[in-house]
């Protein structure tokens, strides 16, 4: 397989009342620069840099991180990730997030664009340790809207797995090609390119998805939905426009915050500029 190899591995743990990034490895096109402090608790925040600003066809992203217990880090992207057209080799993108006792990631990258031909597979492992906690959401864009282009020649494979001490407690699976009647067949995407899901696996009072559902998704019915499962809290995202999911689930994540982690949400700085 031609195209870069890039791997990055993070090593977050409690000192001196902050979470310090104890330790960073990066081989290829990804890196990180320094944590960013701007929460009273001490949580890291962290922004992932891939300098290309594409996947390319061969390319393989491996990105592992791991908390210490009592650690706490938010993880997310300066901007959109692209994956290009693919002649040949797919792209691949994989994520293990391994969170230790008492320790909460939340993992809010900026949204992955699809371009037409691309072959993308991108998984994503998280295990949790005994009271950790996780947070993360995936944006898609099936093509380019803006620019008139659909995702109807491409290929995408998405895999989801969350395992609280050794068991598994959420599993999705994603995949179609060449199929333009996925996009806009009503069983399926009815039509919207924007696809989005966030997944909670902690601690929430009670009613806190119908808080959730009364305050987000009253203003957004038939595109946003809250589920509450044995062990996880879903968000999901239908819709047209990338601005109008990305501000749904800002407020889901505000409430999942205020409610589950008893603290006020943080945007990470980099969401501004």
């Amino acid at each position: 397989m031609n195209g870069w190899h890039a791997e990055l591995e993070l090593f977050f743990a409690q000192s001196h009342g902050k979470t310090r990034l104890m330790r960073r490895r990066h081989s290829g096109p990804l890196a990180v620069q320094r944590a960013f402090h701007p929460e009273s608790d001490g949580s890291a925040h962290v922004y992932i840099l891939h300098p290309p600003g594409g996947v390319a066809g061969g390319d393989v992203l491996d990105i592992s991180c791991r908390l210490d217990p009592a650690a706490r880090c938010v993880l997310t992207t300066p901007g959109a990730t692209k994956f290009y057209r693919s002649e040949a080799d797919g792209s691949v993108q994989r994520t293990q997030i391994d969170v230790g006792a008492n320790a909460i990631c939340e993992n809010l990258p900026q949204e992955t664009i699809l371009f037409e031909g691309a072959d993308a597979s991108i998984s994503t492992r998280i295990t949790l340790a005994e009271n950790a906690v996780y947070a993360g959401w995936d944006f898609f864009s099936l093509g380019r809207p803006a620019a008139g282009e659909r995702f109807s020649s491409g290929r995408l494979q998405q895999r989801v797995e969350i395992f609280r001490e050794g068991k598994r407690i959420w599993f999705e699976r994603m995949a179609f090609s060449r199929s333009p009647e996925v996009l806009d067949a009503p069983v399926f995407f009815a039509g919207r390119p924007i696809v989005g899901t966030m997944v909670y696996a902690g601690p929430a009072l009670e009613n806190t998805v119908e808080c959730i559902r009364n305050q987000v998704g009253a203003e957004a019915r038939g595109v946003f939905s809250v589920s509450q499962l044995e062990r996880v809290i879903v968000c999901r995202y239908l819709g047209q426009r990338m601005s109008e999911g990305k501000a749904l689930f800002l407020q889901a994540w505000s409430i999942l915050r205020e409610r589950g982690l008893m603290k006020k949400a943080v945007a990470p700085r980099i969401w501004a500029t």
